[in-house]
C-alpha cells in the first residue's frame, strides 16, 4: 500500500513544517483580539500587569497553535509520539497559562458581567468545579480517547477533530482556574486541598502513560497499518514513546503549576499575616487610648487627709481582646474559648 503521509520527519522539518487549521486560527484570532481589547478597556481605568497578556497570548494561545498547526499537527496521523505530545500541551499546556491570564478578571472588570459574577457563583458551577471532578475530567477525557475508537475517528473527521481539541482544553482550564484561584472561583479551596489534587493528577499522568507502554495491543493499529508510514520508528516503539511523553513530559509540565501555586501561597500568607498585624495594632492602640482616659483617683478637697495613708484603688479598664486566631475565619471553629 503506498504511503500518502508527510514526508520523513526532520530536524528541519520540525522548524519549518507547518500546516494551516482554519477553525484553531479562527479561534486564536478571536480570542487573541478579545484578550487584546478587554485589556484596552481595563488601562483605561486602572492597571493590567504586563504578566498577564504574556501568559495568555504568547505561553496560552502559542502552544495552542504549536499543537494544531506545526509539525505535531502535521504528523499527528503518521506518528503516536507526536499525538502524545499534542495531548500533553492542549490538556495541560495551553490550559494553564490561559488560566494564568485572569481572563475572567478582565471580562467582568472590562464589561461589569455581572452575569457571568453570577454564574460563578451558582450552586452548578460549584458542583461542577468540585476538586475531584476537575481532576477525574482532566485524567479520564485522554483515557477515553486512547482507549476507544475516539482516536482515530478524530482523524477521519475534521469535525470530531476539532471538538476533541475542545475536549481536551476544557476539562484542563477548569482544573487549573479553581485550583491556582487568581481568578474569582465558585469556591476557594485551600492550598492544601490544591497540593494533594496536584500529586492525584501527577499519578493519573504517570498511569495514562505507563498503561499505555504496557499494552501489548497497538493502539489506533488499523489506522497507522493504513498509513503504512515506511520511515521513523517501529509502530510498537512509536507507542512506547509516546507513552513516555504522555508520563514524563506531563510530569514535567506540572512544575510551572506547582510553582504557581507556591507563590500564590506565599502571597497569601504575606497578605494574611500583614491583616492579622494591623488588626493586633489597632486593637492594642484602642486599649492604650482607653487606659488614658481613665480617670485617675482624687481627694476631696473639703476632707482632711489622714495621716494614714489610704488603700489606692487601681481600676483596670474592661476589654474584650480575644486571641487572634478566634476571630481569623481560617481557624473559627477550630480553637474555641473554654466555658
Amino acid at each position: 500500500m503506498p504511503y500518502h503521509g508527510p514526508p520523513a520527519l526532520t530536524l528541519s522539518g520540525a522548524f519549518f513544517r507547518w500546516t494551516l487549521d482554519p477553525w484553531v486560527l479562527a479561534v486564536v484570532l478571536v480570542l487573541g483580539g478579545g484578550y487584546l481589547y478587554a485589556m484596552r478597556r481595563v488601562r483605561r481605568v486602572t492597571e493590567w500587569g504586563v504578566a498577564r497578556p504574556i501568559w495568555f497570548l504568547g505561553l496560552g494561545l502559542g502552544p495552542l497553535v504549536l499543537a494544531t498547526m506545526s509539525w505535531i499537527g502535521v504528523y499527528q496521523g503518521a506518528l503516536f509520539y507526536a499525538r502524545a505530545t499534542q495531548t500533553v500541551l492542549l490538556v495541560l499546556v495551553t490550559p494553564l497559562f490561559l488560566a494564568l491570564g485572569r481572563p475572567i478578571t478582565l471580562i467582568t472588570t472590562a464589561f461589569s458581567a455581572r452575569w457571568l459574577e453570577r454564574a460563578i457563583g451558582s450552586r452548578v458551577a460549584k458542583v461542577l468545579t468540585f476538586p475531584a471532578i476537575t481532576t477525574f475530567a482532566l485524567v479520564l477525557v485522554p483515557f477515553v480517547m486512547y482507549f476507544s475508537p475516539w482516536y482515530t475517528a478524530s482523524f477521519h473527521s475534521t469535525a470530531i477533530r476539532e471538538l476533541t481539541y475542545l475536549a481536551l482544553i476544557v476539562p484542563g482550564f477548569a482544573f487549573f482556574w479553581t485550583l491556582l484561584r487568581v481568578d474569582p472561583v465558585p469556591k476557594a479551596y485551600s492550598y492544601a486541598v490544591s497540593m494533594w489534587i496536584t500529586g492525584a493528577e501527577v499519578i493519573g499522568d504517570a498511569v495514562l502513560g505507563l498503561a499505555i507502554i504496557a499494552d501489548n495491543g497497538l493502539i489506533g493499529a488499523a489506522w497507522y497499518h493504513a498509513v503504512a508510514r515506511p520511515w521513523g520508528p517501529t509502530l510498537r516503539t512509536d507507542q512506547v514513546i509516546g507513552g513516555g511523553v504522555l508520563w514524563v513530559l506531563g510530569d514535567v509540565v506540572g512544575l510551572p503549576f506547582l510553582a504557581a501555586q507556591l507563590i500564590a501561597m506565599m502571597r497569601e500568607d504575606e497578605s494574611a499575616a500583614a491583616k492579622i498585624d494591623a488588626e493586633l495594632d489597632a486593637r492594642a492602640a484602642a486599649r492604650a487610648a482607653r487606659a488614658a482616659q481613665t480617670p485617675a483617683a482624687q481627694t476631696p478637697a473639703a476632707q482632711t487627709p489622714s495621716t494614714t495613708p489610704a488603700p489606692v484603688a487601681t481600676t483596670v479598664p474592661e476589654t474584650d481582646e480575644r486571641p487572634w486566631w478566634e476571630t481569623d475565619s481560617r481557624f473559627t471553629g477550630r480553637f474555641k474559648p473554654p466555658r
